[in-house]
């Protein structure tokens, strides 16, 4: 038997509280709702203050940059790898013999393309040496066409050499002696003549004209300026020998003098003559 006044249901009747029970929870529904509210706001700002620190992202103009550096430069190391990857992925399966095969060709082309590169050189250089030969051939052709120049009297001509002046108030000096005189230079060196501003050539000859001397038909008075190219050291000597040039002229009352120069211009020329008849022999 209970002691207290409860009323006890009947048998498969729920117990019901007491009838001051409904009071209480209503009396604790309030405090737990009052402490509860403030901390689901607190809560909640929180998240907000999170949300909005992370959101949107704040970023610098450097970071950016280097964020992007970053990324192009992994970006090339993947496709680097991969690339040396599908390079090598043919060999990864290769067997020995295949590998060996390879190496053998590789050798083989490692030494046709330095056979060719040396018949590449040896091909430069002999294309070199018959470059210079052909300069080397013009350029004796050049000098040895200026040479015949000179000696034909086409081509003017300069160096040391001598003047020679022959004065003949008298009118004695003839073309025999003038004649003498070139053959006397000729004989000491001249290499190249002018008398008068008429060029003197192996084919030039003298002849006694009225009040003076002829020169292939050109007529020249006295005074007779002979300008001579060669060795001074030679000519004037030659010229004065005992019974030379010097004491001939003398004798015919005519004053000589000779000049040593170190630079004599000789440019008067001859037009070229073209041979009739002679041909050249060589091919």
């Amino acid at each position: 038997m209970s002691s207290d006044n409860t009323p006890l249901g009947e048998p498969g009747e729920p117990l019901r509280p007491p009838k001051d029970e409904p009071a209480a929870q209503a009396a604790s529904e309030p405090s737990a709702g009052a402490s509860g509210g403030p901390g689901a706001t607190g809560e909640q700002t929180g998240r907000q203050r999170l949300a909005a620190g992370l959101w949107p992202p704040r970023v610098s103009r450097a970071q950016l940059i280097v964020a992007l550096l970053l990324f192009v430069l992994g970006l090339g190391l993947a496709i680097q790898v991969r690339s040396n990857n599908d390079a090598s992925a043919p060999l990864r399966g290769a067997r020995q013999e295949d590998l060996v095969r390879i190496l053998d060709e590789l050798d083989g082309r490692t030494t046709r393309l330095e056979d060719e590169k040396q018949r590449l050189d040896d091909q430069r250089k002999e294309l070199e040496s018959s470059s210079n030969q052909a300069e080397e051939a013009r350029r004796q052709t050049v000098e040895k066409e200026r040479q015949l120049g000179i000696l034909a009297g086409t081509v003017a001509a300069q160096g040391p050499g001598i003047t020679l002046r022959i004065n003949d108030p008298q009118g004695q000096v003839q073309s025999d002696q003038l004649l003498d005189t070139l053959q006397e230079l000729r004989a000491a060196g001249a290499e190249a003549i002018q008398i008068n501003g008429v060029r003197v050539v192996a084919s030039s000859f003298f002849s006694d004209e009225a009040g003076g001397v002829a020169i292939d038909g050109k007529k020249i008075t006295q005074p007779y300026e002979f300008k001579v190219i060669g060795r001074p050291q030679d000519l004037e000597p030659a010229l004065n020998i005992p019974g030379g040039v010097v004491q001939t002229l003398e004798k015919e009352q005519a004053t000589v003098d000779v000049t040593r120069s170190a630079k004599i211009v000789v440019d008067a020329l001859r037009a070229a003559k073209q041979p009739d008849y002679a041909r050249s022999s060589s091919p």
